[in-house]
Protein backbone atom coordinates (compact mmCIF):
# COMPACT_ATOMS: atom_id res chain seq x y z
CA UNK A 1 0.00 0.00 0.00
CA UNK A 2 1.47 3.32 -1.00
CA UNK A 3 0.44 6.57 0.63
CA UNK A 4 1.04 10.30 0.43
CA UNK A 5 2.66 12.64 2.88
CA UNK A 6 4.58 11.89 6.05
CA UNK A 7 4.84 8.42 7.53
CA UNK A 8 2.19 7.79 10.14
CA UNK A 9 1.47 5.72 13.20
CA UNK A 10 -1.35 3.32 13.94
CA UNK A 11 -2.93 2.83 17.39
CA UNK A 12 -5.38 -0.02 17.97
CA UNK A 13 -7.45 -0.74 21.08
CA UNK A 14 -9.09 -4.19 20.96
CA UNK A 15 -11.52 -4.66 23.84
CA UNK A 16 -14.61 -6.50 24.90
CA UNK A 17 -16.90 -4.05 23.12
CA UNK A 18 -15.06 -3.90 19.80
CA UNK A 19 -12.11 -2.37 17.97
CA UNK A 20 -11.03 1.29 18.05
CA UNK A 21 -8.42 2.59 15.63
CA UNK A 22 -6.49 5.88 15.36
CA UNK A 23 -3.99 7.04 12.74
CA UNK A 24 -1.76 10.08 12.99
CA UNK A 25 1.75 11.45 12.73
CA UNK A 26 4.28 12.50 15.35
CA UNK A 27 4.17 16.17 14.36
CA UNK A 28 0.41 16.47 13.76
CA UNK A 29 -0.95 14.04 16.34
CA UNK A 30 -4.23 12.17 15.81
CA UNK A 31 -5.69 12.63 12.33
CA UNK A 32 -8.61 10.23 12.29
CA UNK A 33 -10.31 7.35 14.05
CA UNK A 34 -12.70 4.50 13.33
CA UNK A 35 -14.60 2.07 15.52
CA UNK A 36 -16.04 -1.41 15.07
CA UNK A 37 -18.61 -2.71 17.55
CA UNK A 38 -17.66 -6.33 16.84
CA UNK A 39 -15.19 -7.76 19.41
CA UNK A 40 -12.26 -9.70 18.00
CA UNK A 41 -12.96 -13.41 18.36
CA UNK A 42 -10.98 -15.82 20.50
CA UNK A 43 -10.27 -19.40 19.49
CA UNK A 44 -8.01 -22.34 20.31
CA UNK A 45 -4.91 -20.13 20.08
CA UNK A 46 -6.48 -17.22 21.91
CA UNK A 47 -7.21 -13.86 20.23
CA UNK A 48 -7.62 -14.52 16.50
CA UNK A 49 -5.20 -12.40 14.43
CA UNK A 50 -7.11 -13.16 11.22
CA UNK A 51 -10.34 -11.71 12.58
CA UNK A 52 -8.50 -8.64 13.89
CA UNK A 53 -6.90 -8.01 10.49
CA UNK A 54 -10.21 -8.60 8.71
CA UNK A 55 -11.67 -5.63 10.56
CA UNK A 56 -8.51 -3.54 10.76
CA UNK A 57 -7.41 -3.44 7.10
CA UNK A 58 -10.38 -1.55 5.61
CA UNK A 59 -10.46 0.91 8.51
CA UNK A 60 -6.76 1.73 8.20
CA UNK A 61 -6.92 2.07 4.43
CA UNK A 62 -9.83 4.51 4.69
CA UNK A 63 -8.20 6.51 7.50
CA UNK A 64 -4.82 6.93 5.84
CA UNK A 65 -6.44 7.94 2.55
CA UNK A 66 -8.62 10.54 4.29
CA UNK A 67 -5.72 11.89 6.36
CA UNK A 68 -3.36 12.04 3.39
CA UNK A 69 -0.58 10.14 5.13
CA UNK A 70 1.56 7.20 4.13
CA UNK A 71 0.94 3.71 5.42
CA UNK A 72 1.92 3.54 9.13
CA UNK A 73 5.49 2.45 9.73
CA UNK A 74 4.83 2.19 13.47
CA UNK A 75 1.92 0.52 15.24
CA UNK A 76 0.73 -0.21 18.77
CA UNK A 77 -1.93 -2.86 19.38
CA UNK A 78 -3.43 -3.10 22.85
CA UNK A 79 -5.68 -6.10 23.40
CA UNK A 80 -7.90 -7.32 26.21
CA UNK A 81 -6.71 -10.76 27.30
CA UNK A 82 -3.33 -10.37 25.61
CA UNK A 83 -1.34 -11.58 28.64
CA UNK A 84 -2.97 -15.02 28.57
CA UNK A 85 -4.57 -15.21 25.09
CA UNK A 86 -1.98 -13.41 22.95
CA UNK A 87 -0.03 -16.32 21.44
CA UNK A 88 -1.63 -15.97 18.02
CA UNK A 89 -1.11 -12.19 17.92
CA UNK A 90 2.56 -12.56 18.90
CA UNK A 91 3.11 -15.19 16.20
CA UNK A 92 1.21 -13.67 13.28
CA UNK A 93 0.47 -9.98 13.71
CA UNK A 94 3.96 -8.53 13.05
CA UNK A 95 4.17 -10.20 9.63
CA UNK A 96 0.53 -9.44 8.78
CA UNK A 97 0.89 -5.73 9.56
CA UNK A 98 4.16 -5.66 7.66
CA UNK A 99 2.55 -7.18 4.56
CA UNK A 100 -0.54 -4.97 4.57
CA UNK A 101 0.89 -1.62 5.62
CA UNK A 102 4.67 -1.87 5.74
CA UNK A 103 4.73 -1.61 9.54
CA UNK A 104 8.36 -1.86 10.66
CA UNK A 105 8.01 -1.42 14.41
CA UNK A 106 5.14 -2.92 16.40
CA UNK A 107 4.35 -2.84 20.12
CA UNK A 108 1.95 -5.51 21.37
CA UNK A 109 0.48 -4.73 24.77
CA UNK A 110 -2.08 -5.95 27.26
CA UNK A 111 -4.99 -3.58 27.70
CA UNK A 112 -3.89 -3.15 31.32
CA UNK A 113 -0.69 -1.52 30.04
CA UNK A 114 -2.50 0.77 27.60
CA UNK A 115 -4.97 1.68 30.36
CA UNK A 116 -2.02 2.53 32.60
CA UNK A 117 -0.36 4.74 29.98
CA UNK A 118 -3.66 6.41 29.15
CA UNK A 119 -4.26 7.18 32.82
CA UNK A 120 -0.77 8.11 34.07
CA UNK A 121 1.64 8.21 31.13
CA UNK A 122 5.22 6.96 31.56
CA UNK A 123 5.61 7.64 35.29
CA UNK A 124 5.74 5.39 38.36
CA UNK A 125 2.46 4.44 39.93
CA UNK A 126 -0.51 2.09 39.90
CA UNK A 127 -3.76 1.99 37.97
CA UNK A 128 -6.92 0.07 38.80
CA UNK A 129 -8.90 -0.68 35.63
CA UNK A 130 -12.44 -1.77 36.48
CA UNK A 131 -15.45 -2.55 34.36
CA UNK A 132 -17.10 -5.93 34.05
CA UNK A 133 -13.73 -7.32 35.19
CA UNK A 134 -10.87 -5.81 37.16
CA UNK A 135 -7.09 -5.69 37.00
CA UNK A 136 -4.46 -3.55 38.71
CA UNK A 137 -1.13 -2.79 37.07
CA UNK A 138 1.83 -0.84 38.39
CA UNK A 139 5.39 0.00 37.48
CA UNK A 140 8.49 1.71 38.83
CA UNK A 141 9.62 2.04 35.17
CA UNK A 142 12.00 -0.91 35.54
CA UNK A 143 9.37 -3.67 35.55
CA UNK A 144 5.60 -4.22 35.47
CA UNK A 145 3.51 -5.77 38.22
CA UNK A 146 -0.10 -6.93 37.89
CA UNK A 147 -2.70 -8.14 40.36
CA UNK A 148 -6.01 -9.92 39.78
CA UNK A 149 -7.54 -9.93 36.33
CA UNK A 150 -8.29 -13.65 36.78
CA UNK A 151 -11.87 -13.56 35.50
CA UNK A 152 -15.20 -13.64 37.28
CA UNK A 153 -14.91 -17.25 38.48
CA UNK A 154 -11.44 -16.99 40.00
CA UNK A 155 -11.02 -13.30 40.79
CA UNK A 156 -11.82 -9.85 39.38
CA UNK A 157 -12.54 -8.99 43.01
CA UNK A 158 -14.40 -5.70 43.34
CA UNK A 159 -15.33 -5.61 39.65
CA UNK A 160 -18.76 -4.94 38.19
CA UNK A 161 -19.41 -8.68 37.90
CA UNK A 162 -18.25 -9.17 41.51
CA UNK A 163 -20.49 -6.37 42.83
CA UNK A 164 -23.46 -7.58 40.80
CA UNK A 165 -23.04 -11.18 41.98
CA UNK A 166 -22.73 -10.07 45.63
CA UNK A 167 -25.85 -7.92 45.28
CA UNK A 168 -27.82 -10.78 43.77
CA UNK A 169 -26.64 -13.11 46.51
CA UNK A 170 -27.99 -10.66 49.09
CA UNK A 171 -31.28 -10.57 47.16
CA UNK A 172 -31.53 -14.37 47.23
CA UNK A 173 -30.72 -14.42 50.94
CA UNK A 174 -33.67 -12.12 51.52
CA UNK A 175 -35.89 -14.32 49.36
CA UNK A 176 -34.89 -17.38 51.42
CA UNK A 177 -35.12 -15.62 54.77
CA UNK A 178 -31.43 -16.17 55.52
CA UNK A 179 -29.28 -13.65 57.43
CA UNK A 180 -27.45 -11.04 55.37
CA UNK A 181 -30.27 -10.50 52.93
CA UNK A 182 -31.57 -7.23 51.51
CA UNK A 183 -35.22 -6.65 50.73
CA UNK A 184 -34.25 -3.56 48.69
CA UNK A 185 -31.89 -5.59 46.50
CA UNK A 186 -34.50 -8.35 46.18
CA UNK A 187 -36.98 -5.83 44.80
CA UNK A 188 -34.35 -4.47 42.39
CA UNK A 189 -33.45 -7.99 41.26
CA UNK A 190 -37.08 -8.79 40.49
CA UNK A 191 -37.41 -5.54 38.53
CA UNK A 192 -34.32 -6.38 36.51
CA UNK A 193 -34.64 -10.14 35.99
CA UNK A 194 -38.15 -11.19 36.94
CA UNK A 195 -39.07 -13.79 39.58
CA UNK A 196 -35.89 -14.80 41.39
CA UNK A 197 -36.56 -18.57 41.27
CA UNK A 198 -36.07 -18.26 37.50
CA UNK A 199 -32.76 -16.38 37.85
CA UNK A 200 -30.40 -19.42 37.72
CA UNK A 201 -31.97 -20.62 34.48
CA UNK A 202 -31.63 -17.16 32.96
CA UNK A 203 -28.06 -16.62 34.14
CA UNK A 204 -26.05 -19.84 34.09
CA UNK A 205 -26.44 -20.77 30.39
CA UNK A 206 -25.45 -17.30 29.15
CA UNK A 207 -22.03 -16.92 27.50
CA UNK A 208 -22.04 -13.25 28.58
CA UNK A 209 -22.66 -14.14 32.23
CA UNK A 210 -20.05 -11.68 33.60
CA UNK A 211 -21.70 -8.79 31.76
CA UNK A 212 -25.13 -9.81 33.01
CA UNK A 213 -23.85 -9.88 36.58
CA UNK A 214 -22.17 -6.50 36.10
CA UNK A 215 -25.42 -5.01 34.85
CA UNK A 216 -26.74 -5.28 38.43
CA UNK A 217 -23.86 -3.27 39.96
CA UNK A 218 -25.56 0.13 39.39
CA UNK A 219 -28.61 -1.23 41.24
CA UNK A 220 -26.41 -2.06 44.22
CA UNK A 221 -25.00 1.47 44.16
CA UNK A 222 -28.49 2.96 43.92
CA UNK A 223 -29.45 1.22 47.18
CA UNK A 224 -26.28 2.01 49.11
CA UNK A 225 -27.40 5.28 50.73
CA UNK A 226 -30.09 3.69 52.86
CA UNK A 227 -29.35 -0.06 52.67
CA UNK A 228 -26.46 -1.23 54.89
CA UNK A 229 -26.15 -4.53 53.00
CA UNK A 230 -25.65 -2.76 49.67
CA UNK A 231 -23.26 -0.27 51.28
CA UNK A 232 -21.23 -3.15 52.73
CA UNK A 233 -20.98 -4.78 49.29
CA UNK A 234 -19.44 -1.59 47.89
CA UNK A 235 -17.17 -1.11 50.90
CA UNK A 236 -15.86 -4.67 50.45
CA UNK A 237 -15.40 -4.09 46.71
CA UNK A 238 -13.39 -0.94 47.50
CA UNK A 239 -11.21 -2.92 49.91
CA UNK A 240 -10.51 -5.54 47.23
CA UNK A 241 -9.56 -2.83 44.72
CA UNK A 242 -7.25 -1.11 47.18
CA UNK A 243 -5.61 -4.46 48.01
CA UNK A 244 -4.84 -4.97 44.31
CA UNK A 245 -3.52 -1.42 43.93
CA UNK A 246 -1.27 -1.87 46.97
CA UNK A 247 0.08 -5.14 45.55
CA UNK A 248 1.41 -3.41 42.41
CA UNK A 249 2.22 0.14 43.53
CA UNK A 250 5.91 1.08 43.94
CA UNK A 251 6.86 1.32 47.60
CA UNK A 252 9.44 4.08 47.13
CA UNK A 253 9.16 7.68 46.01
CA UNK A 254 5.85 9.43 45.39
CA UNK A 255 3.95 7.22 42.94
CA UNK A 256 0.58 8.19 41.53
CA UNK A 257 -2.59 6.11 41.69
CA UNK A 258 -5.44 6.43 39.20
CA UNK A 259 -8.73 4.72 38.47
CA UNK A 260 -10.03 3.99 34.99
CA UNK A 261 -12.96 2.10 33.54
CA UNK A 262 -16.71 2.29 33.30
CA UNK A 263 -17.41 0.82 36.74
CA UNK A 264 -16.43 4.09 38.40
CA UNK A 265 -19.34 5.83 36.69
CA UNK A 266 -21.58 4.46 39.46
CA UNK A 267 -20.24 7.32 41.55
CA UNK A 268 -19.45 8.18 45.14
CA UNK A 269 -21.14 5.13 46.62
CA UNK A 270 -18.06 3.25 45.43
CA UNK A 271 -15.51 6.04 45.02
CA UNK A 272 -15.78 7.44 48.55
CA UNK A 273 -14.90 4.17 50.34
CA UNK A 274 -12.27 3.41 47.70
CA UNK A 275 -10.49 6.73 48.29
CA UNK A 276 -10.49 5.99 52.01
CA UNK A 277 -9.06 2.50 51.51
CA UNK A 278 -6.35 3.78 49.15
CA UNK A 279 -5.35 6.49 51.63
CA UNK A 280 -5.00 3.87 54.36
CA UNK A 281 -3.05 1.32 52.33
CA UNK A 282 -1.01 3.72 50.18
CA UNK A 283 -0.41 6.87 52.24
CA UNK A 284 2.75 7.68 50.21
CA UNK A 285 0.88 7.64 46.88
CA UNK A 286 -0.88 10.60 45.30
CA UNK A 287 -4.39 9.89 44.04
CA UNK A 288 -4.95 11.61 40.67
CA UNK A 289 -7.69 11.50 38.03
CA UNK A 290 -6.98 9.39 34.97
CA UNK A 291 -5.77 11.56 32.09
CA UNK A 292 -7.26 9.28 29.43
CA UNK A 293 -8.52 5.84 28.47
CA UNK A 294 -6.78 2.77 26.95
CA UNK A 295 -7.09 4.15 23.41
CA UNK A 296 -5.36 7.38 24.43
CA UNK A 297 -2.70 5.15 25.99
CA UNK A 298 -2.24 3.38 22.65
CA UNK A 299 -1.91 6.75 20.89
CA UNK A 300 0.64 7.98 23.45
CA UNK A 301 2.69 4.79 23.05
CA UNK A 302 2.49 4.91 19.24
CA UNK A 303 3.61 8.54 19.20
CA UNK A 304 6.56 7.79 21.48
CA UNK A 305 7.51 4.70 19.49
CA UNK A 306 7.33 6.58 16.18
CA UNK A 307 9.54 9.31 17.69
CA UNK A 308 12.14 6.68 18.53
CA UNK A 309 11.67 6.04 22.25
CA UNK A 310 9.16 4.11 24.34
CA UNK A 311 10.07 4.84 28.00
CA UNK A 312 8.36 1.76 29.42
CA UNK A 313 9.76 -1.58 30.62
CA UNK A 314 9.33 -4.61 28.40
CA UNK A 315 7.57 -7.71 29.67
CA UNK A 316 7.07 -11.05 27.94
CA UNK A 317 3.39 -11.21 28.83
CA UNK A 318 2.39 -7.54 29.03
CA UNK A 319 4.44 -5.50 26.54
CA UNK A 320 6.77 -6.45 23.73
CA UNK A 321 8.23 -4.47 20.83
CA UNK A 322 8.97 -6.20 17.52
CA UNK A 323 11.15 -4.56 14.88
CA UNK A 324 11.39 -5.82 11.31
CA UNK A 325 14.65 -7.51 10.41
CA UNK A 326 17.19 -5.10 8.98
CA UNK A 327 16.02 -2.15 11.08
Amino acid sequence: MSGRGPAGFLAVDSGGSGLRVVVGTVDRGELGRRESREPVRTGARGIEPGHLMEQLVPMVRDLTAEAGIAAPATAVVGAAGFATLGAGLRAELPAALGREFGVRTLALAADAVTAYVGALGPRPGAVVAAGTGLIAVGTDLTRWRRADGWGHLLGDCGSGAWIGRAGLEAALRAYDGRPGGSARLLARAEESFGPVPELPGKLYPRPDRPAVLASFAPQVAACADDDPVAADVLRTAARHMADSAAAVCPVDGEPRVALTGGLFNIGDALLAPLREELSTLLPHARQVPAAGDPLSGCVRMATDLAAGALPLPGDEALLSVVTAKGD
